[in-house]
């Protein structure tokens, strides 16, 4: 499998290099060549698996060239033999053809798990072949960095440094990053928001300068094996409920586009699905372009879901690229312009088939505490704030009864205690193996909104990529 460049101005990559890679070197993100397309018959044999199986199955086009099959099971094995349900993605049913897909059953209570913890694997598993070590450097702005940091604690061959703004996620979210205190982890508090943080990562990527003496790796969405990991979910939940011979409909929060463009990539693959919902909350500039065709930079504001408060979605690029017909130089034109001007509008054209592929709805959180108690209310089950916006939206947005309608629920609700005290209802405790955490002793630097002094600190404290 061979990857190119959405700005179509870098070479194409095979997986190996793509993972270690993460953007492109033209400032674009990486996508397949050629997606791979199942038949209905491929997709109902795997009926039944593990879920470790099915991912193999699903996402071994993608790797093809670049890791042993053998080498590749028994990554995944490991991977999901962490997770605490044994379903590993369990479905919870909420009402008639209404479900949520639990996927927080990993070590950080979050859907970031699936791919974090496989891609920590998987840098090991490249790096040590080499012979080499790298620095990770990923921005969150809330669950991502503690999904990286537990994905990569034991690999040897890394040095992470996440950045988060400071004091704007929950506490649950930070101490899940600043408790774990190994010599090869750093966090970075940024005097800042989530676009500031994003935007310095996205910054070190395209600086040249800075990359020749640190080979660094990303972790966030724009690195295409986040996105791969979590298309199998999108199958695993069809199957349970008499996929492929029947048609889904999912409705995914989203503040970064990539959970829902895996979705989109699984229709493509062969999946069917005949309806994916944009569910965010207050920050919506995915559904002001969904519903609007206006993709611009607004303020932002702080919600009660604030993983998802983001001004940019960064793997709306992607989508570009389709919806341009692959045309790199008309995405980067795109992009740079909206580099300058913070908008970008499509062709009607364009625009439209965006509206025919998604549906979006925007949350506030009055809504969104609603929604907690409503749905606590009627079945017992307790939502996070951001899956609470995924049902809202779900509810709202549904073309039909007869289809099911799978929510995507990102995280444990023990991770959002105030939005879940706003909502008046049974407040969550932290699982066994979390219970001690606030005892827990932090460590955290905060540091001033600048690029210069981000990279100085990475420079002094990182292992600069040199060999093991």
């Amino acid at each position: 499998m061979r990857y190119i460049s959405t700005r179509g101005q870098a070479p194409a990559l095979n997986f190996e290099d793509v993972l270690l890679a993460g953007l492109a070197s033209d400032g674009g993100l990486y996508v397949p060549e050629n997606l791979p397309r199942f038949t209905q018959e491929e997709i109902a044999s795997w009926a039944g698996l593990p879920y470790h199986e099915l991912a193999f199955n699903v996402m071994r086009p993608f790797v093809a060239g670049s890791i042993a099959d053998a080498d590749f099971k028994a990554i995944l094995k490991d991977t999901y033999g962490v997770f605490a349900h044994n379903a590993v993605a369990p479905l919870r049913q909420l009402d008639a053809n209404e479900w949520v897909m639990e996927l927080f059953h990993g070590p950080t209570l979050a859907f970031k798990d699936f791919a974090l913890q496989l891609l920590g694997r998987l840098l090991d598993h490249f790096l040590t072949k080499r012979g080499e070590r790298a620095v990770i450097l990923g921005a969150t702005s809330g669950d991502t960095g503690s999904a990286a940091i537990e994905g990569c604690r034991r690999c040897e061959s890394v040095d992470i440094f996440i950045l988060h703004p400071h004091n704007r996620v929950s506490e649950v979210q930070r101490r899940q990053m600043t408790t774990i205190l190994g010599d090869n982890i750093h966090n970075i508090a940024i005097e800042g928001n989530f676009d500031d943080c994003q935007e310095m990562v996205k910054a070190s990527f395209a600086d040249q300068g800075f990359l020749k003496g640190n080979r660094l790796v990303a972790v966030n969405s724009i690195n295409w094996a986040r996105i791969m990991a979590q298309i199998v979910y999108y199958f695993h939940a069809a199957l349970q409920l008499g996929g492929p011979q029947r048609s889904m409909a999912f409705s995914v929060p989203t503040g970064n586009f990539g959970d829902i463009f895996a979705g989109y990539l699984a229709r493509n693959m062969g999946l069917p699905i005949s309806q994916l919902v944009v569910a965010t909350n207050r920050n919506d500039i995915l559904h002001r372009f969904m519903s609007g065709n206006r993709y611009d930079k607004d303020t932002l504001h702080p919600s009660l879901s604030p993983s998802m408060d983001i001004m940019v979605s960064s793997n709306f690029e992607r989508l570009l690229f389709d919806l341009h017909g692959r045309n790199g130089a008309l995405v980067k034109e795109l992009m740079d312009n909206f580099k300058q001007t913070g908008k970008l509008t499509v062709e009607d054209e364009r625009w439209t088939e965006a509206r025919r592929l998604f549906d979006s709805l925007a949350v506030d959180d009055a809504a969104t505490c609603a929604t907690i108690a409503d749905v606590y209310r009627d079945c017992g089950e307790l939502l996070d704030p951001h899956t609470a916006i995924g049902v809202r939206a779900a509810r709202e947005c549904r073309r039909s009864m007869a289809t099911p309608m799978i929510t995507l629920g990102t995280a444990h609700p023990v991770k959002f205690p105030e939005a879940v005290r706003k909502a008046q209802v049974e407040e969550p405790h932290l699982p066994a193996h979390l219970a001690d955490l606030f005892e827990r002793a932090e460590r955290c630097s905060v540091l001033p909104n600048s690029l210069t002094d981000i990279q100085q600190f990475v420079a002094a404290h990182g292992n600069r990529g040199k060999p093991l």
